[in-house]
């Protein structure tokens, strides 16, 4: 062990050494580059003029790539101090990296030779003196090694990590709460958010703060109120018992000076059906300020009340200054899936812009209450399409056309916010609409956002399921479809080929996947997938029968039926009609994050998919607007792009550029950045699935981003990009 630890421990000196005296060794050294989550780079050796010589630098292959035929994709936006680019894999490895010559300093294994994976999409670096750290999440664990090494910090917790089920509602032993994107630094507490499930028992998303010297929990923040906490009277008065969700999943921001943590939290559980959560929700889909020493409340600012359409926030809030009535103004920028900006004062969360309560349309689900308003900020106007009219549905073929406009009068759609219903509705901008997890890049110099947007309509159809108590009886394959037309066949298809390369085939996955780690990867999630713990008990058996196409047979009895209605009322077999009142029933969304296409497969919209828009904050106006990402096959002769749905964001810099990635052309991308024009372009050989970063090695800029996995290295890539 000290042999090992001897070359990585040279390696790591090396690199200090020759960056000692670089000014702009640590200009991305947080999770899109700095604290105030801003995605931007001061950097400006790569400018409008020369962007056009920029270069592959430099490849590092994953290597850690697993035969489960599915190609790798991290959504890891990397961070670099002084000269070492720490990562994750999407196997959720993490790998310490020469920044200037790709190569491996070391690298963690947190799973210690299982499978890991899901979502990771960075590390968090701290230091106190010489004691320097790297902080990151693999599972629900939370793992603290040296930044020179690798080595655990045997004095963090229990040997080097900690659970993070603790302090939460359920019991540590039974829940699951797994972060995607980092937590944030504030001296020596490290804040994080949480992804948790998003069906009916989930966990709440509390926040959690973290002793980064011991592991130990310093404070937590009830996002769903406990009696006598604000906010409490919003919920039912036993909600905190049984609501979950309404947590921070996509990342926090920080204001040191002040010391106010920003996080930007999700919608309650379950998404698409609040009956049993009656009430505005608090603080759920809300832009939340906290005292980071305490996590106490300072203020909030809610920007969907009783959420039933998953319109989560998606992204840290970008802390700016604008020039404001004559003023400057430290404010919050907060994007939005719905595809609004809500900007607000720093200190007290007012708008700095009119914000109006409107009526919006009512549910027709029985017990469902939809709040009868929600906010509409005046300016800026949306950067998402909020409408659709029947002169915007596709006109790719005659055909597919005409079976499109048969489907939308079919549906109910009353404009945005129309409500989930039991005859199939329109949800537009859509769950994966408006902006995603890259959020909004800041310009400081122009008071500019950059924004990548989706315009992605998804149809909701709600059905009422309910525990069968003759379930048992059923072959286990037949039960096992039930369960996968129920949870799955909005993703991978009524006949298993998937999505490609959002959502897998499943067909001859036999052949590429163990039954144990098909049912781990059921259980928790992973990339795009949510976790599906709290419905799969009990039908482990029939969905592997399912998957797996075993001959059909009996399932082993089950002898205890209230804890099959117990654990499994949300997800058991569907029934056109239920005799008599069933108090274990539950409405899903059985379409829920179905993308609205014609019989052709492609969107049902006309183009552009996908936008990159450039917004004034000082007057919140538009600078441009241009369609982000490109389908060839779709654009018509001489015509603009198509644009791309994304979930990757934009970087900007101080040399007068946008980068972005993460389109299906395989495209990376330079705009001028004052006009929205495209000024360098280069084919990728697999898509860019993370937000760029920027960062300088003696005297070198250089641009790197996390790229899929392919045929050559299914692990995928990180790609560092320089002038020659």
């Amino acid at each position: 062990m000290r042999k090992k630890l001897i070359l990585p421990l040279l390696a790591f000196t090396a690199l200090v050494a020759g960056c000692k005296n670089d000014k702009d060794a640590r200009t991305w050294s947080v999770y899109k580059a700095d604290a105030a989550s801003t995605s931007y780079t001061p950097l400006k050796q790569i400018d409008q003029s020369n962007v056009k010589n920029l270069q592959l630098a430099w490849t590092y292959a994953m290597p850690d790539a697993i035969d489960t035929g599915r190609l790798g994709r991290s959504e890891c936006n990397p961070i670099i101090v002084d000269g070492v680019m720490y990562a994750t894999s999407a196997r959720h490895r993490v790998y310490a990296i020469d920044a200037g010559t790709g190569k491996e300093v070391w690298n963690v294994d947190p799973f210690s030779g299982g499978d890991g994976g899901g979502v990771s999409r960075g590390v968090t670096y701290w230091e106190s003196g010489n004691d320097k750290r790297i902080l990151f999440t693999a599972g629900d664990k939370l793992f603290a090694v040296e930044a020179a090494t690798g080595k655990a910090v045997m004095s963090f917790g229990d040997s080097g990590h900690i659970s993070m089920n603790y302090g939460f509602r359920g019991d540590p032993k039974m829940i699951s709460v797994i972060p995607t994107s980092p937590g944030i630094v504030y001296k020596d507490l490290l804040i994080m958010g949480t992804e948790v499930s998003e069906l009916y028992g989930a966990e709440p998303g509390y926040i959690q703060c973290y002793d980064i010297k011991t592991g130990k929990i310093a404070w937590t923040f009830h996002t769903i109120p406990l009696p006598g906490e604000a906010g409490y009277e919003t919920w039912p008065k036993d909600a905190y018992k049984y609501a979950g969700g309404a947590n921070a999943w996509a990342g926090l921001s920080l204001d040191e000076k002040r010391g106010l943590v920003f996080l930007s939290l999700g919608s309650p559980t379950y998404d698409f059906y609040g009956a049993d959560r009656k009430g505005m929700n608090l603080y759920g889909n809300c832009v939340l300020a906290l005292d980071a020493q305490t996590g106490k409340h300072k203020w909030h600012f809610q920007t969907i009340h009783h959420d039933l359409w998953d319109y989560d926030l998606p992204a840290p809030p970008n802390l700016v200054t604008v020039e404001h009535d004559g003023k400057k103004i430290d404010a919050v920028a907060q994007v939005s899936k719905v595809g609004f900006v809500y900007v607000l004062n720093r200190e007290t969360g007012e708008s700095l812009f009119p914000v109006e309560e409107r009526p919006v349309p009512v549910s027709y689900v029985p017990g469902e209450e939809a709040w009868p308003t929600q906010p509409f900020p005046l300016k800026p106007k949306p950067f998402a399409r909020q409408l659709i009219t029947e002169d915007d549905l596709a006109d790719f073929t005659p055909g597919a056309h005409d079976s499109l406009v048969k489907r939308f009068r079919a549906m109910r759609y009353d404009g945005l916010f129309t409500p989930p219903d039991l005859k199939a509705s329109l949800n537009m901008p859509g769950t994966r609409g408006g902006a995603e997890w890259g959020g909004a890049a800041w310009d400081p110099e122009n008071a500019v956002l950059f924004v990548r947007s989706n315009d992605s309509p998804e149809v909701d159809s709600l059905q009422k399921v309910t525990n069968d108590p003759n379930a048992k009886d059923k072959p286990a394959s037949v039960r096992g479809k039930a369960f996968y037309t129920s949870y799955c066949v909005s993703c991978h298809g009524v006949d298993r080929n998937g999505d490609e390369p959002n959502y897998p085939s499943l067909v001859g996955i036999d052949k590429k996947m163990s039954k144990e780690s098909v049912l781990e990867k059921i259980r928790h999630g992973g990339g795009k997938m949510p976790a599906f713990a709290s419905v799969l008990k009990g039908q482990e058996e029939a969905i592997i029968a399912y998957l797996f196409q075993l001959k059909e047979r009996r399932s082993r009895a089950e002898s205890d039926l209230a804890e099959i209605k117990k654990n499994m009322s949300a997800q058991s077999g569907v029934k056109d009609s239920l005799q008599g009142a069933d108090t274990t029933s539950k409405y899903l969304d059985l379409t829920a994050y179905s993308v609205f296409r014609g019989p052709d497969g492609n969107s049902a919209i006309k183009p552009p998919f996908g936008t990159l828009s450039a917004i004034n904050l000082n007057t919140g106006d538009y600078v441009w607007q241009v369609p982000a990402g490109n389908h060839p096959e779709l654009q018509k002769k001489g015509g603009p792009l198509t644009g791309s749905v994304g979930s990757a964001g934009p970087m900007a810099t101080a040399g007068g550029l946008v980068f972005l990635t993460g389109t299906s052309d395989k495209k990376f991308r330079a705009y001028n950045k004052a006009t929205g024009e495209t000024i360098w372009e280069l084919e990728l050989q697999a898509a860019g699935t993370s937000t760029p970063c920027s960062y300088s090695v003696n005297g070198k800029q250089y641009v790197a981003i996390s790229v899929a996995g392919d045929k050559q290295n299914a692990g995928g890539y990180i790609m560092a990009f320089a002038l020659p």
